[in-house]
């Protein structure tokens, strides 16, 4: 489980994060909403052009002939054809366990809980089934702020200065 608590700034987790999302090329989003301004939308359309394929899932959405982000969008896990490799949850943690469950069913390699979602139970089996597992982290600051991307948000400019700019 990787979550804020480490005991030291030294994050000793991070070459963890840095494996998991350098494996990972094709992202399933349960709970990617179509909306440009939500949270999930952003990532998911972060991670597109950081060349992650991403596929969405919400029942919403399924049945748009467009998808999401150029994606076609299923209702549910177990509707997707092909292998996924990394399952990024943006709902309750409430409703983490029977997505756990469809992610070990389709052979993903790891279970992202975005931040805020947090089901412990959900977590440990798929830990014990082998599936990697983040809880309460968001994959496009994880990815940013490991592989250099914090400046996409305007975040990290290069220039360190105490002087006002402008």
């Amino acid at each position: 489980m990787l979550n804020d608590d480490s005991p030291d700034n030294s994050h000793p987790e991070n070459s963890q994060l840095r494996r998991i999302l350098s494996q990972a090329r094709r992202i399933a989003v349960v709970g990617l909403s179509a909306e440009w301004n939500r949270p999930s939308y952003f990532a998911a359309k972060y991670m597109q052009q950081h060349g992650y394929r991403v596929i969405p899932v919400n029942p919403r959405y399924a049945a748009w002939p467009e998808g999401i982000l150029g994606e076609r969008c299923y209702a549910r896990l177990s509707d997707i054809p092909e292998p996924v490799d990394l399952v990024d949850v943006f709902r309750r943690s409430e409703d983490v366990l029977p997505i756990a469950e469809q992610a070990i069913a389709l052979g993903a390699r790891g279970l992202w809980q975005q931040i805020g979602v947090e089901n412990a139970q959900a977590d440990a089996l798929v830990r014990a089934a082998g599936l990697d597992s983040v809880m309460n982290r968001c994959v496009k600051i994880e990815h940013a702020r490991l592989f250099g991307g914090l400046h996409w948000a305007g975040v990290n400019t290069g220039v360190i200065s105490a002087r006002r700019m402008g």
